[in-house]
């Protein structure tokens, strides 16, 4: 079995895609954090509830998570008589550019699950077997160095990209499984994911959702897992950094986020990525 020895690298090395089958004998403890990629997880074992964006997803074996280039997340892994275990893929946008040449926008399933504020689905016993067999065929290829090995790895990365999109929509919409959520908390995420760049303070929100500020910060923390200020400041760099491997500008970027003055952007900026705004340029 292909069994790698776990990081907390939430950077790609590689171009076009990652993947990642970890195991963890006990708990561990991971921050939360958002990528500049796609990921698709697969769980397969232990006692773990994953936050996103607010949501506390439940998790079983074969469960899909299907994350985007701005959700912040993290798992909760508690403890367990069975090891902590998953299959992690990471997939750049360079991979995706390449299948829109040919006609196929294979971002559709991440996009559906950002906007229905769900992105947990439970593929049935075929389409999770398809999808086990697939990894399996990848851990294959990646465990011997032949002729080819690389492209034979790739190519399965792509089916299970098309197995797990086309399970993803032969999922009822209304099956949604093992959240706990708070529908107030979700109105005020869903709020500051669309006006990110607006007055956001304590004040103003609990203003316009009617809620009392003790109420709000504490509902908030309880069902986000960060306190409202850390969720807005990490979630304007997230989008920030993204502007800014999509080619805006520096100065276009910061203001279009809702910071004030460039030396709060590049400190705050500097502090959640480790570089300045000027290295993510057409990164």
């Amino acid at each position: 079995m292909y069994i790698e020895e776990f990081t907390h690298r939430q950077i790609m090395a590689e171009r076009f895609y990652e993947y990642h089958h970890y195991r963890n004998d006990g708990p561990i403890t991971i921050d939360f954090h958002e990528h500049a990629f796609y990921e698709i997880y697969i769980f397969i074992s232990g006692n773990v509830n994953y936050i996103i964006e607010g949501r506390t997803y439940d998790l079983r074996p074969g469960d899909v998570l299907l994350t985007n280039n701005s959700d912040i997340h993290r798992p909760e892994i508690l403890p367990s008589q069975y090891p902590y275990e998953r299959i992690v893929i990471w997939l750049n946008n360079t991979f995706f550019n390449g299948l829109l040449d040919i006609g196929e926008d294979l971002t559709a399933c991440f996009k559906d699950a950002s906007n229905r504020d769900y992105r947990l689905f439970r593929p049935n016993a075929s389409q999770l077997l398809k999808i086990q067999d697939t990894c399996r065929a990848i851990e294959q290829e990646r465990s011997v160095n032949r002729l080819g090995s690389r492209v034979m790895a790739f190519s399965s990365i792509m089916e299970i990209l098309v197995l797990i999109s086309r399970a993803y929509y032969e999922i009822s919409d209304s099956a949604q499984h093992g959240v706990t959520e708070n529908q107030q908390i979700n109105q005020i995420v869903a709020y500051i994911n669309n006006h990110y760049n607006e007055d956001l303070s304590l004040e103003s929100l609990s203003s316009k959702f009617y809620l009392s500020k003790y109420y709000l910060s504490h509902k908030f923390k309880q069902f986000t897992g960060l306190s409202l200020y850390q969720f807005i400041l990490k979630k304007r760099l997230t989008i920030a950094r993204n502007m800014l491997m999509r080619g805006k500008s520096v100065t276009e970027t910061y203001t279009e986020c809702g910071f004030n003055d460039y030396s709060n952007f590049l400190k705050a900026f500097k502090q959640e990525f480790g570089e300045k705004p000027s290295q993510y340029l057409k990164k």
